[in-house]
């Protein structure tokens, strides 16, 4: 073993290989790779061989890898103490072929979903130096030198690596790949750890979302926290956000919902059906509630309906340290403040500053003395159009929205605004 210790091979270069007994005669074929994940999900466990002395229909047999030796020519044989066991259909092993080429998993590196093409396996020596071997799986291929492999399957295997060897490996570590719930399907996705997700950008975990096959998909969606997942719902277009919460209950629902913008959180009820919208409500805390119900009774093209209760605002004898200690209590999306409102006795917009002057202040100067940005506004039955017209014109990044008495009520973000235009292509 010695010799082809260390030696690269892969699923689609095994399978279909011969393996003969101890006395080089033909034992069978190679139909599969079965790993036993409860045990050992790094090491391929055995070969599922379907013998050449069987008779047809007969169930295939598992030989374990411990009970395989290579040649010096590098074939497979069956040690002469071999006790192969016949794989029930029911076994619990997952089959590299059947259950894991041609699978989607995630690339969390590459923010995209691929497709597997091939797995990439190594021959280990054991260490005691016997001629037993381990075979470990090291990486998944996803890109072209993968589906070259299998596209060539059955020629040569000096070929075949020659050939494959022209294109770059695209692979991701096997470590990285775990099982999603076991299904009969066994599909397969990457091990993403919450904190990863969390650093993704929502719109990127909203592609990968839309990119899963639907199995995939609402699996790794309810498996996401309810912080990450109202951030990646908020992303994705309406019918998915319906097929993404379809299969939770009210109470599930609810506690996204209260961590997404209250805009959008009154977005995404408003294509829902009046009962199924009421249930998620009524599971929702009473101050989240009344804020997407406020925002419910407005059309959903108008200002109002675009608009976010979230936002910065503070009286007019505010200082610059009142205004970072509310940042830092803030609890929308920080990200895309860029202003501070001071407000007068009535809620009406009286200044607007900069969130960019407060860095050039002493913590003790008033707001009201900092340099002034323009301040423009529309009134709550602004249509979309008005919106985007005001936007293009003054190069907003935020826009004010006011009620019939002039005070202040929400605002509407750039990113609102791009939304709405893509939806109107």
């Amino acid at each position: 073993m010695t010799k082809h210790a260390n030696q690269r091979t892969s699923v689609s270069a095994l399978v279909g290989t011969a393996v003969f007994d101890s006395g080089g005669r033909a034992f069978g074929n190679i139909r599969e790779l079965a790993v036993a994940p409860v045990a050992d999900a790094i090491h391929v466990y055995g070969v599922v061989v379907r013998l050449a002395s069987s008779p047809r229909g007969a169930l295939p047999s598992l030989v374990p890898i411990a009970e395989l030796q290579l040649g010096q020519d590098g074939s497979l044989q069956v040690q002469k103490n071999a006790h192969p066991e016949t794989l029930l259909a029911d076994n619990s092993y997952l089959l590299l072929e059947r259950d894991l080429l041609d699978q989607q998993i995630i690339d969390i590196n590459g923010h995209k979903v691929v497709r597997v093409n091939d797995v990439d396996l190594v021959w280990e020596a054991c260490p005691e130096g016997t001629s037993a071997m381990f075979l470990r799986i090291a990486e998944v291929e996803v890109g072209v030198r993968g589906a070259v492999r299998r596209l060539l399957k059955g020629l040569p295997a000096g070929t075949v690596d020659r050939v494959s060897a022209r294109f770059r490996p695209s692979v991701i570590p096997w470590n990285f790949v775990d099982l999603i719930d076991r299904d009969p399907a066994r599909r397969v996705k990457l091990k993403v750890q919450q904190d990863k997700l969390a650093r993704m950008h929502p719109s990127d975990l909203a592609d990968i979302l839309e990119d899963l096959a639907p199995a995939e998909r609402q699996a790794l969606f309810i498996s996401l926290d309810e912080e990450v997942a109202a951030e990646a719902l908020e992303e994705v277009n309406p019918k998915m956000q319906q097929t993404l919460i379809e299969s939770l209950d009210s109470e599930q629902i609810a506690g996204i919902v209260e961590e997404m913008d209250p805009g959008a959180a009154a977005d995404l009820l408003s294509e829902l059906s009046d009962e199924r919208s009421e249930a998620i409500l009524g599971e929702m805390n009473p101050e989240e509630r009344q804020e997407v119900e406020d925002l419910l009774e407005f059309s959903g093209d108008s200002a109002a309906g675009r608009m976010t209760t979230e936002y910065l605002a503070l009286s007019r004898a505010a200082s610059v340290s009142d205004a970072i200690a509310a940042l830092r209590i803030y609890e929308g999306d920080a990200e895309v403040v860029n202003e501070v409102y001071l407000l007068d006795e009535e809620g009406r917009v009286a200044a607007l500053i900069p969130l960019v002057h407060l860095l050039l202040a002493g913590e003790r100067d008033n707001l009201h003395d900092l340099p002034h940005g323009h301040i423009v506004s529309c009134d709550v039955d602004a249509n979309g159009r008005k919106v985007a017209e005001l936007f293009d014109k003054y190069n907003l990044r935020a826009l004010p929205v006011l009620d019939h008495d002039k005070r202040l009520v929400g605002v509407i973000h750039a990113d609102q605004v791009i939304a709405l235009l893509r939806a109107k292509t």
